[in-house]
């Protein structure tokens, strides 16, 4: 895959064998020098139930049963799953360390999506750390994405520290909110349309259709494997305490269904007018269904706190509630992106402004380093192209960062001058920058900037 079809949706021929490709040479010689071995496992094949068992164990999760094995199985086709294994252990065939990813579409500003390795179920037994084990197995999924065209990898994290080393950075921040309901106070827009329960079926039915159409307008969301919608719903039948999500639809005037939502309720035993509502996902393709779903939360019966993740950090819902203050918005890094090649994914985004910069750019892997012009006209497309050692484009705005700190900015969410402030980013003559906002800096800041904070409203 080149720069001029990086944003062409892969089929899944492409997916099979990214799937089927053997793990990196490279990895596996070094993990071999400490009697390890490194390999892919087949999901049909005796040795999942045992990776299976080491991802519950390196989460802290209890040992898994054969039903919910069987259940993992059945919805792990679509992943690329890895282990190290250490012969010398008292159960050699449990792998000390595991690490699946998968070929997804990440949208990014403009609203394309681009190809991107999505690495998930990264784990290394305790008994095993501190012997290079990570580091041989991400950098052996970032060489298997590039050798399989892929423009970026993306994951969200458990720890936030682990993966600035190999060029990972925030790009999409999440935010948790609590809200006191009878604090609140509903002022946002009461549309047309009506709210309907439905079965846990039904909505596990509606929800990939909704997110399949809205996708592709914010910045950072992916597409969503099916595993992930059996889990909200609640239809996987080895979930805990599935039979207790309810599930919500919004039709429109017309009777079209724009909206979905699935909650929890958890009661107060000591105050049954302050049971708690958990929203674990909302899908709104409208403003109408939007403001209707989150109306009909928040005004529940005998609720006094509605708690949800995930969000954006500018959720229109705070300006539909009289009381902001009503609302506790935490926020942090979620959704991590790495980008692999650096003209492939800087040719598929949109931009904020016209402009040529010059990134010159560092990475400690040799995956992306180099020298690149960004030319972006004034509809906000960009060309890019790798520079010559000896050119030196007559007029552009030099800036030198890390692979970590352009990927931190690709997504629109993180300011350029926000890095450079922190000392993570130089811009060639900065010092001469204009209080009016002509200078270099802020010309490049403006140039890679996004119009709409990015989000991604899964974990993965």
């Amino acid at each position: 895959m080149n720069a001029s079809d990086a944003h062409a949706l892969v089929g899944e021929t492409d997916r099979a064998a990214f799937r089927a490709g053997d793990v990196d040479p490279r990895s596996r010689e070094r993990l071999a020098e400490s009697g390890l071995v490194y390999r892919r496992v087949a999901v049909d094949g005796d040795e999942f139930a045992p990776w299976q068992q080491s991802v519950a164990r390196g989460f802290q999760d209890g040992e898994r049963s054969d039903e919910q094995i069987a259940a993992s199985r059945e919805r792990s086709a679509y992943r690329r799953l890895t282990g190290v294994y250490d012969g010398a252990t008292p159960v050699p065939e449990a792998p000390v360390a595991t690490i699946a990813s998968w070929i997804g579409e990440l949208t990014v500003p403009g609203g394309r999506a681009i190809p991107s390795c999505a690495i998930s179920a990264v784990t290394v037994a305790p008994t095993h750390r501190r012997r290079g084990v990570a580091r041989a197995m991400l950098e052996g999924e970032l060489r298997a994405a590039r050798d399989a065209g892929l423009p970026m990898a993306m994951l969200t994290v458990s720890e936030s520290t682990l993966y600035g080393r190999y060029g990972f950075s925030p790009a999409a921040a999440g935010a948790s909110w609590r809200i006191e309901t009878k604090r609140a106070g509903w002022v946002g827009p009461r549309p047309d349309g009506r709210i309907d329960f439905v079965s846990r079926e039904r909505v596990r039915e509606l929800m990939p259709v909704l997110h399949d159409r809205v996708r592709r307008r914010t910045a950072g969301e992916i597409d969503v494997p099916g595993s992930h919608w059996d889990n909200f719903a609640g239809t996987n039948p080895t979930a805990e305490k599935a039979t207790e999500r309810r599930a919500v639809q919004y039709a429109d005037a017309d009777g079209e269904v724009r909206g979905a939502a699935v909650y929890t309720v958890r009661e107060n035993h000591d105050d049954f007018t302050k049971a708690t509502v958990n929203v674990h996902y909302l899908l709104a393709e409208t403003d109408a269904a939007y403001a209707a779903l989150w109306r009909f939360l928040l005004e529940l019966d005998l609720v006094s706190e509605v708690h949800a993740g995930e969000l954006s950090v500018d959720e229109p819902l705070l300006w539909m509630i009289a009381d902001q203050r009503a609302a506790t918005v935490t926020v942090r890094d979620h959704q991590y992106v790495r980008i692999v090649d650096v003209v492939a994914a800087l040719d598929t985004r949109r931009y904020g402004a016209p402009g040529r910069l010059v990134l010159e750019v560092s990475d400690v892997l040799d995956l992306a380093g180099g020298r690149y012009l960004l030319e972006v006209d004034d509809t906000g497309a960009g060309r890019v192209r790798a520079l010559a050692d000896d050119e030196a484009p007559a007029g552009a705005v030099v800036v030198r960062l890390g692979i970590a700190e352009l990927s931190a900015t690709y997504l629109g969410g993180v300011s350029l001058a926000t890095l450079a402030a922190a000392g993570r980013v130089s811009v060639a003559d900065a010092a001469d920058e204009a209080a009016d906002g002509t200078g270099p800096l802020a010309l490049a800041t403006r140039v890679l900037s996004w119009h709409a904070a990015p989000r991604l409203s899964i974990w993965y």
